[in-house]
């Protein structure tokens, strides 16, 4: 009972917990609905509510005096906000995504999910924009349960063929151009990869294996041919060298044949056969 529980914890299927919850930190019934929203004490994640003003809040495209805005202006717009948030938060810690929804309805609007890459650090940023304000607006933030941002987002968006629009109820998240996320995130990157390469010598031990295999390969396909009657030259005269100067052979014995299709078909129904005698 207790593992059908946990399958189904989060899912469609659960009728005790809300599931768009769970997966977005936001559900269009607010308190009001039917299944629990399990708040997180503790999480990588902050979600600060509402917090970006697209200049189209009222109607997309448009702004307040029914005037048509550039797209071009509007994107400004949201990397000016976007740039200004990250630099903020990241005084508390490197940040492993910064996700600001594009949708229309209430409870997603303007929503911006911050990850960092430790809890702590999410922890301190969370007390400190307590009583804080934005653009004379105060500051929402709480702990969210989100930490998959695949099974939040919405693929059809992504695709540009989400045909509800902004009142998907799945994330449709804003994207910044590749220049200001490469000045944003590079630096972090950068710096967790030299980490991570100056820490561990796998690679390295992979590489010596994977060369070593290689060499063992080669070596197998030269007996191998030797086996077949075309022996190379290098063996020849390095067999004929120690047959001359009486020198023992190597112990270690050549690699053995390899088998037919028949023989492979004999030896797997004769295993078959004995593990039926024992059974």
């Amino acid at each position: 009972m207790a593992e059908h529980l946990a399958s189904i914890f989060g899912t469609e299927k659960d009728r005790v917990n809300c599931p768009f919850y769970f997966k977005i930190g936001a559900c269009r019934h607010g308190d009001r609905c039917s299944r629990l929203h399990n708040r997180p004490t503790i999480s990588p994640t902050l979600l600060l509510s509402n917090m970006y003003q697209r200049p189209d809040m009222i109607t997309p495209g448009v702004d307040a005096q029914g005037q048509p805005i550039d797209p071009r202006k509007i994107q400004e717009h949201f990397e000016d906000f976007y740039e200004d948030i990250f630099e903020e938060l990241s005084k508390f810690g490197e940040i492993e995504s910064l996700n600001i929804c594009d949708n229309l309805a209430d409870h997603m609007i303007g929503n911006v999910y911050v990850q960092f890459k430790e809890e702590d650090q999410a922890a301190a940023a969370l007390q400190a924009l307590q009583g804080r304000f934005y653009s004379g607006r105060p500051i929402i933030a709480d702990f969210s349960p989100v930490t998959d941002f695949r099974e939040a987002t919405c693929r059809q968006y992504e695709e540009n063929s989400c045909n509800r629009g902004g009142y998907c109820n799945f994330m449709h998240v804003k994207v910044i151009g590749r220049e200001l996320r490469r000045k944003l995130f590079g630096r972090h990157r950068r710096y967790s990869a030299s980490r991570s390469r100056s820490r561990s010598a796998s690679p390295r031990h992979h590489r010596r294996e994977r060369d070593y295999r290689s060499q063992s390969h080669d070596r197998d396909r030269d007996d191998h041919r030797d086996r077949n009657g075309r022996r190379s030259d290098r063996h020849d005269r390095d067999g004929g060298s120690r047959r001359k100067h009486g020198s023992p052979k190597r112990s270690r014995s050549p690699p053995p044949a390899r088998e037919g299709s028949e023989e492979r078909r004999a030896r797997i129904e004769q295993w078959n056969r004995e593990r039926e005698e024992k059974e």
